[in-house]
């Protein structure tokens, strides 16, 4: 007999959640239509620059939110099926609130009930999330392109790189699992189903986009939705929650380091959109967003979209901010200290549990006695990164020694540990390796 009878309770209710949230859609509704850029990139070239009047479509989700709540109410709260679940339904609700208040303040205040605000303090009592933005935005200030390989400075066309995508996920999967398409109508870059990625046609693309969109967006996004779709009992954890996007970016993030797919540029993005939504929120409005882009290196394209992200759902004058992108900062710590963790207790195990659905880090570790028994299955697919546990382990073990290291309490460990005459070039001696927090 199962140590947990009520299972089939709780399965009955995550179908029922599952049929209630699949037309809150949250990102794809919020988003701005494709067509409203030229315009606006037409102005602001004229020297004349106005803010884009975005007309939101009215959603009425009050049916599905008497149902959530009513989920929410049969659950057993004890239970880490039913506490998630009840967690799981009170986010759906949030996120439905949002889409009915649309293009108004509310919509904003919603998103900061959802995601948090960039003022929010990063785990262990650090540092809040936009100083860590402006930590990696001073340090890629610091530096320049001459850091990149003339390789890695060549331009790949959409077209070229959804071949080369498209080959490197067929390899994976051994079949065509996921496909890549082009897709004019988007105004990001890129974007990542389960079984769909789309590239926006025209775009220009890097090696370190191709590598962060296997690793990140396929190999987490696309993954995870796919293992998740493979639980016999809890088919909800396929579905993109917002309760789980701080751990779904953080540990896309996190794969991206791992794998060395990540590059100062790709910090800088993620931070500049960070410091946008604090000058947002304090009650910067659209244009002032897009200049600030502009200043900090984007073209005119890559500012619209990014500028368009701080103001998906809430009205373009300022004052309020959609704040999804606070997260992958804030996600990126939570996954690698609770990576860390798990080296530590060994259970690097939870890790790859964590690829089975979508999830945050607290459920994994509470569904920990659910996949031991078998009434959550594990994942079918996992990234190398994960499925190697050995080098895995090898990783996170240097860095756990790493992070002992105080870099404030050093003076200057080359010139105090090597030779004069060994640091000049060509002469004997290696320099002293130096370690970062």
């Amino acid at each position: 007999m199962t140590p947990y009878p009520d299972i089939t309770h709780h399965a009955a209710l995550d179908a029922r959640m599952v049929q209630a949230a699949r037309g809150i859609k949250l990102l794809g509704l919020a988003s701005w239509p494709a067509a409203v850029q030229a315009p606006f990139l037409a102005s602001f070239a004229a020297g004349n620059p106005s803010l884009p009047l975005i007309e939101y479509p009215k959603f009425d989700f009050s049916a599905e939110r008497r149902e959530l709540e009513a989920i929410g109410a049969e659950a057993d709260p004890a239970h880490p099926l039913g506490r998630y679940l009840l967690e799981s339904t009170r986010s759906w609700a949030l996120a439905a609130q949002l889409l009915e208040t649309l293009g108004t303040p509310a919509a904003g205040a919603h998103s900061l009930a959802l995601f948090g605000s960039p003022e929010a303090t990063l785990p262990g009592n650090g540092p809040t999330t936009r100083d860590a933005a402006r930590h990696f935005i001073s340090i890629a200030n610091e530096l320049d392109r001459e850091l990149l390989a003339p390789e890695e400075q060549v331009p790949i066309s959409a077209t070229a790189l959804r071949l080369q995508l498209q080959n490197d996920l067929d390899d994976f999967f051994d079949s065509r699992v996921i496909t890549v398409e082009l897709d004019p109508d988007l105004i990001a870059k890129a974007a990542a189903g389960a079984t769909r990625i789309r590239l926006r046609q025209g775009a220009d693309f890097s090696d370190y986009d191709r590598r962060q969109l296997f690793h990140h967006e396929a190999l987490v996004h696309s993954l995870t939705a796919l293992n998740g779709r493979q639980q016999p009992l809890m088919p909800s954890l396929a579905l993109s929650s917002p309760r789980a996007t701080e751990t779904q970016e953080g540990l896309a993030t996190f794969a991206e380091q791992i794998t060395g797919s990540i590059d100062i540029a790709r910090m800088k993005r993620i931070s500049l959109r960070i410091e946008a939504i604090a000058m947002a929120l304090s009650g910067a409005d659209f244009v002032e967003v897009f200049r600030y882009f502009i200043d900090a290196g984007q073209n005119v394209e890559e500012s619209f979209s990014s500028a368009q992200r701080v103001f998906r759902g809430v009205p373009a004058g300022g004052g309020t901010a959609f704040t999804k992108d606070t997260v992958y900062l804030r996600g990126l710590i939570d996954v690698h200290t609770f990576f860390r963790r798990a080296l530590q207790d060994d259970q690097l195990r939870l890790g790859r549990w964590l690829f089975a659905g979508k999830m945050t880090l607290g459920d994994v570790r509470a569904f920990a006695p659910l996949f031991e028994s078998g009434v959550l299955a594990p994942p079918r697919w996992l990234p190398p990164w994960v499925s190697r546990a050995s080098g895995l382990a090898g990783m996170l073990a240097f860095s756990l020694f790493a992070n002992r290291i105080r870099l404030d309490q050093l003076t200057d460990p080359v010139a105090a540990t090597v030779p004069a005459r060994d640091m000049l070039p060509g002469v004997g001696g290696a320099s002293a390796p130096t370690a970062s927090q």
